[in-house]
């Protein structure tokens, strides 16, 4: 996926500025497809030139004009195309995993630290997705259309979360020397 497509995506939830968008990705899609504002900006720069956004000069008062962009008919286009396409399976890619693979060659103590941070990383990530499913969400079994479908993305990410939860768990009990045990 590019970030044209996660771009469009907010785009047809709300048109909005450049610095709207990236304070959505901030709060959102970012948790599943990270872009620094400035990536961003570039990037709506390409899908303008392309034809895929509009873009509306707004007035502030005491402020630059504000250019509020929204998904053109070739965007709409471009999105039902991607939509239709097949998506592979994302590869992993978990530096914490290889550096637990040649956990016996290390400090094990300094890779139960890093778990640890982890799972707190993680566990906080956790937190705010279930505050997000209770402030957006009240009532899921009444959703329908984009509400829906913003849902089931958290709930992936709700359950992705509790599951590396489970696994950091998993990894630190194993790893902890038990007594009697004679690692060092």
């Amino acid at each position: 996926m590019a970030l044209e497509h996660a771009l469009l995506v907010s785009l047809t939830e709300r048109a909005g500025s450049g610095y709207e968008l990236a304070r959505r990705f901030d709060k959102s899609i970012g948790y599943f497809w990270s872009a620094t504002h400035q990536q961003i900006y570039r990037v709506l720069k390409r899908m303008e030139e392309s034809g895929w956004v509009t873009v509306e000069s707004v007035n502030q008062q005491g402020k630059p004009d504000k250019k509020v962009y929204s998904v053109a008919p070739a965007g709409q286009t471009e999105l039902a195309r991607w939509l239709a396409e097949p998506t592979d399976a994302a590869p992993a890619r978990d530096e914490l995993g290889v550096k637990i693979r040649a956990a016996a060659h290390g400090d094990i103590d300094a890779i139960c630290a890093e778990v640890a941070r982890h799972r707190a990383q993680h566990a906080q990530r956790l937190d705010e997705y279930h505050l997000s499913e209770k402030k957006f969400f009240p009532a899921p079994d009444q959703l329908s259309g984009t509400a829906l479908h913003q849902y089931l993305v958290l709930r992936a990410g709700i359950r992705a979360e509790s599951g590396y939860l489970e696994w950091c768990d998993e990894v630190l009990q194993a790893l902890r020397p038990r007594k009697g045990d004679d690692r060092p």
